[in-house]
């Protein structure tokens, strides 16, 4: 994974929609860390800086040192909430982590050795099901992106989670099944494949709509409604 980012903060004295409009006049976006068995913790970034890591493009895959008073807290990005006119960043929840914590993150999935694929040299199509892969990883060890390799593949085949072999420390967080990735389909069947996909996109927010309920008492100490 990448290097752990490093994020000063500062305590908020004051909650509250007044107090956040406030901090934004001044440059400052609010956000609290919560978790790992201890009371939430308010305080507010810079936003110059939030906006720079968060253009990093892994900052929500990412382990984040936030410094609050000179004490650095190991968090994950857990939500950040957007201005639905101005994609100003409004609010930035972290969760707190223990050394030894095991969280739930999405993974980018990278397709690799397509040269090497005599399927796609035939001109045939990978039809990309799953673009992100549900993760249980070790909060030190989660990985940038899973690589797929596609070495030998024709087209018809499928790639199911269980021909991909996850980093040490790494799990599927869906175990019920196993689900398709990817197919490499010829031209002619790709319309049919996308409905396929579709099909498959539902099972994803089924499983996002359950995962939410699983883990809804987590989340008890965010404040994304400031």
């Amino acid at each position: 994974m990448s290097d752990a980012l490093n994020l000063p903060a500062e305590t908020r004295e004051r909650a509250g929609k007044g107090a956040s409009r406030a901090l934004r006049r001044e440059g400052r976006i609010p956000a609290v860390i919560y978790g790992g068995k201890e009371e939430p913790t308010p305080i507010h970034l810079e936003e110059k800086e939030l906006v720079r890591q968060l253009g990093l493009g892994y900052f929500m895959n990412s382990i984040v040192m936030v410094d609050v008073a000179g004490v650095s807290v190991r968090t994950l990005p857990k939500d950040v909430a957007f201005h639905p006119v101005t994609d100003r960043p409004m609010h930035v929840d972290f969760l707190r982590l223990s050394k030894d914590a095991k969280i739930d993150v999405s993974i980018p999935v990278v397709f690799v050795n397509e040269e090497e694929s005599p399927g796609l040299k035939k001109g045939g199509v990978l039809n990309v099901v799953r673009h992100e892969l549900e993760l249980v990883c070790e909060s030190d060890k989660i990985p940038d992106q899973i690589e797929i390799d596609v070495t030998g593949k024709e087209v018809g085949d499928s790639i199911h989670i269980s021909e991909v072999t996850l980093p040490v420390g790494s799990e599927s967080a869906i175990t019920d099944r196993d689900f398709t990735i990817a197919t490499l389909v010829a031209p002619s069947a790709l319309k049919k494949s996308e409905d396929e996909a579709e099909e498959e996109g539902e099972e994803i927010a089924a499983d996002a709509v359950e995962a939410t309920a699983q883990t809804g008492g987590d989340d008890a100490g965010s404040e994304g409604g400031e």
